[in-house]
């Protein structure tokens, strides 16, 4: 059996599937110990998943996914308690006439920092438990608005009656569900989600990824992960001789003081051992570098390939 991997695997989901049940399929069928999944979809939605495999979890929380991008279907009319069409309708009202004309002022409207309050069918936690656990059990939790911000957004009439489709990109921890929401509010009427596809999450798209019945398929172990510095495509990458990357394999932060200050744009950095691998993350702060996290911290891998 090839040995197992280690990175970032990007994943096609489908629907009907929660995010949960991808890592534990994968997880299943190339005999892996360690997988997480990256910015959990509900189970109708569809698109970009990124899986954590092995020593890839070591660099998840660098992986600028503070943007995310949608496609998808608004359905006017109904509203149902999950806010998406897999729900139970709640309330109905007209769709108004001519819509489709509003639709840009609509979407311009809503461009922009806002605040949004999460659905009770979701996984914010609050009073230990999950959202969507207290909504199952016919619970109301009351909850803080949170700041999100939607970078673009455009919307489109679809060939369905009292259908929408759009397009957003937002900032990590919008509620699409929720935005389907305030647009139908805008137009005058009522709506909910009909349908979701990430397409983007960070810097990956979705074109990379490969579909679910695909990785299942492959034989045990052979996975397309993407390696550390493949992952972390943007971000800068300084080389550090043999002494300094012993240095700071062991810890000794003050090694940091031997490398070039950061430059201006400069906010995250990736130090390369002498085998040309990820040996520690360093980030920007206050004109100088803050080790991060060492990925590499035993001396013998400075040199493996």
């Amino acid at each position: 059996m090839a040995a197992s991997p280690d990175g970032i695997l990007l994943v096609d989901k489908p629907g009907g599937i929660t995010s949960a049940g991808v890592v534990r399929d994968v997880k299943r069928a190339h005999r892996l110990k360690s997988v997480g999944h990256l910015g959990t979809l509900d189970p109708m939605a569809t698109g970009l998943l990124p899986l954590c495999i092995g020593d890839g979890t070591k660099i998840a929380q660098f992986l600028g996914a503070e943007q995310k991008a949608y496609t998808g279907a608004i359905r006017l009319g109904i509203a149902t308690d999950t806010l998406d069409v897999e729900g139970q309708v709640v309330a109905e009202a007209p769709v108004p006439d001519g819509f489709a004309a509003r639709l840009a002022g609509v979407a311009a409207a809503l461009i922009g920092p806002g605040v949004q309050l999460p659905p009770m069918y979701s996984a914010v936690k609050i009073a230990g438990r999950k959202l969507y656990e207290h909504a199952r059990a016919g619970e109301t939790v009351e909850r803080a608005p949170r700041p999100v911000v939607i970078h673009e957004l455009t919307l489109e009439p679809d060939a369905e009656v009292a259908t929408i489709r759009f397009a957003v990109r937002c900032s990590k921890g919008t509620y699409v569900r929720v935005l389907a929401e305030d647009i139908a509010k805008a137009l005058g009427t009522v709506g909910t989600l009909a349908s979701l596809r990430r397409t983007r999450f960070g810097e990956f798209d979705v074109g990379e990824a490969e579909p679910l019945a695909a990785i299942l398929a492959r034989p045990v172990g052979d996975l397309p992960v993407l390696d550390g510095l493949a992952a972390l495509r943007s971000v800068r990458r300084i080389s550090v001789e043999a002494s300094q990357a012993r240095a700071i394999a062991s810890g000794q932060r003050d090694a940091l003081s031997r490398i070039a200050p950061p430059q201006g744009c400069d906010g995250l950095a990736t130090l390369l051992a002498p085998n040309g691998r990820i040996l520690a993350v360093v980030e920007a702060e206050g004109g100088r570098w803050t080790l991060r996290r060492v990925l590499m911290p035993e001396a013998s891998q400075l040199y493996r390939p």
